[in-house]
C-alpha cells in the first residue's frame, strides 16, 4: 500500500483543498481534505501527494463513507518521497487526489450476522477505522498491535469490548505482546471473514497462524502496507 507513483502517469486526478489536521503523535496525523464528488467504499484507498510534487501515495481511506468529507491517516516516513511533504502542508493548502480504487471491502453478499476479525498494525488501521464508521453494526473483534499505547489512533472510535490494543513495547495496552502472539492463543474460529492490513511481516505470519487454526483462505483478506 506504500508504492509511490508518478502523478504524471495518472489521468484522474484532482486537487483538493486541506479543511484540517489532527496531529495524533510527533509523526502522525490526519489529513481531512475535500470529497467533492468521490465517492468509495470503506476500504478503498485513494492515491495522495503534495500539489507541486511528481509523486503520490497509496493511503487507505479513514474517514465513512457517509462523511461529507475524505480523510488519510499518515505516518511520516523519514526520507520518504510522500508523506514528509504532506507533513509541512497547512489547512487551507491542497493535496492532488486520485479516485478511490481497491477490493479490500466488505462482501456484500455476507449475512449480516457475518463474524469480522480485523487484525492491524500501525497506520493500518485506517480502513477498519472506515468499515466500523460506515456500517457500525458489523460483528467485529478489532487486533491493533503497536509498539506504544500512543499508538492506539482514536481508539474510541471502536466498540471497547471489540478492541484489543496488543503492544510489544510496553504493557500499557489491553495485551502485552505482539498481534500474532494474542492470535495464537485467541481462536475465533473457521467461519469468521478474516481482514488483515499492516506490514508484510505481520501479515504472512497471520496468514500461517490462521491456517494452522484451520481457517480457509477463501475467509481471509489481506492489503500490506510496506
Amino acid at each position: 500500500m506504500s508504492k509511490e507513483v508518478p502523478v504524471a502517469n495518472k489521468i484522474k486526478t484532482d486537487l483538493h483543498e486541506i479543511l484540517d489536521i489532527r496531529y495524533l503523535t510527533d509523526s502522525t496525523f490526519v489529513l481531512r481534505i475535500e470529497k467533492k464528488e468521490l465517492d468509495f467504499e470503506a476500504g478503498q484507498h485513494v492515491c495522495v501527494g503534495p500539489p507541486n510534487g511528481i509523486h503520490t501515495r497509496e493511503y487507505s481511506i479513514y474517514s465513512a463513507e457517509q462523511d461529507d468529507c475524505l480523510e488519510i491517516l499518515v505516518k511520516e516516513v523519514e526520507n520518504g518521497l510522500v508523506s514528509p511533504s504532506l507533513k509541512k502542508l497547512q489547512k487551507g493548502g491542497f493535496v492532488v487526489v486520485e479516485e478511490p480504487v481497491g477490493y479490500f471491502t466488505i462482501n456484500k453478499n455476507l449475512p449480516a450476522n457475518q463474524k469480522y476479525v480485523f487484525i492491524a498494525s500501525g497506520t493500518g488501521i485506517s480502513p477498519f477505522h472506515s468499515f466500523v464508521l460506515s456500517k457500525p453494526d458489523l460483528n467485529y473483534t478489532l487486533l491493533h498491535g503497536v509498539k506504544y499505547a500512543e499508538e492506539a489512533y482514536e481508539a474510541d472510535a471502536f466498540n471497547k469490548e471489540d478492541y484489543v490494543l496488543c503492544t510489544s513495547q510496553e504493557s500499557k495496552g489491553d495485551y502485552n505482546g505482539r498481534v500474532t502472539d494474542y492470535l495464537k492463543t485467541n481462536s475465533f474460529g473457521k467461519d469468521a471473514h478474516y481482514y488483515l492490513c499492516g506490514n508484510c511481516n505481520m501479515i504472512h505470519d497471520v496468514y500461517d497462524i490462521l491456517e494452522e487454526q484451520g481457517v480457509s483462505t477463501d475467509n481471509i483478506h489481506a492489503e500490506v502496507y510496506f
